[in-house]
């Protein structure tokens, strides 16, 4: 049997995991010398290495010395965070990444918690200490603070630290020293964490800290052997969350070697598996021996923050794009039960009265990463703005807040507190550096910060970076300021023209371009004022015998602004729609008709 030892991977968005990751995996033998390997090997779903964003925990493994590591690659940005949650009761240690510029963000407070919570030891990755900022000194004893006011134990405060580039596969125990590849890493590991220990002929015993799909073996469990062993065709007892029990048979096992999933006939304690043969299997139920049914401990996810309707595309474009496979209220009530099946930190509630659904996460990134995939799968359908779900809490009505830290040239600063004051942000700290740069770090309502990541790109030029993530309710701020331009309504249906997109220029920045089909009712482009403004987008030159002096010049049509599914989504208001199609993204008013929309609004 394997000395085995599970380890998470766990930072902020960016600190350089699937990097680490790769590394691990590139010096232990796992690809064949003339292999070729993407960067970011674990990162394999599409989004994910466009977007260079870890979205899904992923599970491999390596091998050291007689030693068997499981490691988990885990998602850095807050959305994800229900896939950080699940997977601490599996692991003996965890590497904490910290950039050795940055310090300690947002992200590294909330997966440092977690890992304290479970009574896990960490191990302080200082990584990038080849950048020409680096402070690696300064971000340990920031990272200490971390700890302490995280309260952490005094085992736990004694952590090891190692100093590497995970990009180029270095990890040195000193600053001093010269490293030349990852194993001073491994053998922190080694000295850290014991093999785990256990019985083969003890009970099994075991808890589903994951979920996967497999289309022709069904749903999938994922979870560490904590002990006994585990077979290939054995019944078992399934101990679910509700307090019932069931029993099923394991019809298909597997654990992870590098990164291929290999099927097995029999794993041990310790192990990290993944077994097919319960379709109704959810996350902390507990597998065990049928004569010796001992539930553990439920794994808690944290509630959704932010919903959206998800609802038929109603639009007179409604299933004319090519690409449009599914556009009826089943089809999206299929796809949002399949995901269901892995995508823990969703919910899903049909809406009463409307052909739709409410869908509920952790945020924008989380919701708009499904829309993304399902807009990619020939799904079409209109989305209404994000809006986040109060709680109740000792009788006062809370609402959601993130941490949001900015790091921008201080010649703008003014301009930033001032935006996200208005939005009801507290200002927390302050600081300037050296290169003219402030440090600005605010707790906000989300509901404030929806939106808002445009402004700021326009505020600071590009040159600022802001990073949130959830911090916890607090009582209810009242009414926030929205979005302050007004929008250009299509009043026609018919193809754009030049002519007029032109004369249109002056009211505002359009977001089509000529020749584009738009139909009454379609927004076409942002008010320089605030009210909305109907318009003709469609309207062509008058033929006449008449010319004026420079009435045929050449015209010239500024570039429009194209939007992303979450920058359509972080602006529309709520008497809009984005009507997301696998050919385009639109933005739409609910009601078509301008004077529905004029009667409405004078009541």
């Amino acid at each position: 049997m394997d000395k085995i030892i599970n380890i998470a991977v766990v930072a902020h968005v960016d600190a350089g995991k699937s990097t680490l990751v790769d590394a691990l995996l590139n010096q232990n033998g796992v690809f064949r010398a003339n292999e070729e390997v993407h960067d970011c090997v674990m990162d394999s779903n599409d989004i994910e290495r466009e977007r260079g964003i870890t979205i899904y925990s992923k599970n491999c493994a390596i091998r050291y010395k007689d030693y068997k590591i499981n490691i988990v690659d885990t998602p850095g940005h807050a959305d994800f965070s229900s896939e950080v949650e699940r997977i601490m009761k599996t692991v003996d240690t965890v590497i904490l990444l910290v950039d050795a510029s940055e310090g300690p963000m947002p992200q590294t407070r909330f997966v440092l918690k977690k890992a304290l919570e479970q009574n896990i030891r960490p191990i302080l990755f200082i990584n990038k200490i080849d950048k020409k900022d680096a402070r690696p000194q300064e971000v340990v004893d920031m990272t200490f603070d971390l700890f302490m006011e995280l309260n952490a134990t005094d085992e736990q405060l004694d952590f090891p630290i190692v100093y590497g580039v995970a990009r180029d596969g270095i990890a040195q125990l000193t600053l001093e020293e010269e490293g030349h590849d990852i194993s001073p890493l491994l053998e922190v590991v080694l000295k850290q964490c014991s093999p785990y220990e256990g019985d083969a002929n003890e009970p099994l015993k075991m808890q589903v800290s994951s979920l996967d799909y497999d289309s022709f073996i069904g749903r999938l469990g994922i979870g560490r052997v904590t002990r006994g062993s585990i077979k290939n065709g054995q019944m078992v007892a399934l101990a679910k969350n509700d307090g019932t029990t069931t029993s099923f048979r394991i019809s298909k096992l597997f654990v992870e070697e590098g990164i291929k999933r290999v099927e097995k006939d029999v794993a041990y304690y310790g192990d990290i598996v993944t077994f097919a043969g319960c379709p109704t299997i959810s996350i902390g139920d507990t597998v065990c021996d049928k004569d010796h049914i001992e539930p553990m401990d439920p794994i808690v996810i944290e509630r959704p923050t932010l919903s959206m309707d998800f609802l038929v595309n109603s639009s007179p474009f409604a299933g004319k794009d090519k690409s449009s496979k599914f556009i009826t209220s089943r089809h999206i009530k299929d796809r949002l039960d399949k995901e269901l099946e892995t995508n823990v930190g969703l919910e899903v509630e049909e809406l009463p009265g409307a052909d739709g659904y409410k869908v509920s996460g952790r945020g924008e990134l989380h919701l708009s990463i499904l829309l993304e995939n399902m807009r990619r799968e020939g799904y079409e359908l209109s989305v209404s703005k994000p809006e986040v779900l109060l709680q109740e809490i000792d009788g006062v009505k809370c609402e959601p807040f993130e941490k949001v830290i900015v790091n921008c040239p201080s010649t703008y600063s003014g301009t930033i507190i001032n935006d996200l004051q208005e939005r009801k942000a507290i200002l927390e700290v302050v600081n300037n550096d050296e290169n003219d740069y402030v440090h600005l770090e605010f707790s906000a309502p989300t509901r404030g910060l929806i939106g808002y990541r445009s402004a700021f790109i326009t505020n600071t030029k590009g040159e600022g970076v802001m990073v949130r993530s959830f911090e916890d309710y607090k009582p209810y701020v009242g009414e926030i300021t929205g979005r302050k331009n007004g929008v250009l309504v299509s009043m026609e249906n018919g193809k754009t023209l030049g002519f007029s997109l032109f004369n249109l220029q002056d009211r505002g920045t359009l977001i089509v371009g000529p020749a584009e089909e738009v139909y009454v009712g379609m927004v076409v482009g942002i008010h320089n004022r605030d009210n909305d403004l109907n318009v003709n987008p469609c309207k062509n030159k008058q033929l006449t015998n008449t010319r004026a002096s420079g009435s045929d010049d050449a015209i010239a049509l500024i570039k429009p602004k194209s939007f992303s599914l979450e920058e359509a989504l972080e602006f529309i208001q709520d008497d809009e729609f984005v009507e997301v199609t696998p050919g385009a993204i639109r933005i739409r008013k609910k009601i078509l008709d301008p004077n529905e929309r004029y009667r409405i609004n004078r009541k």
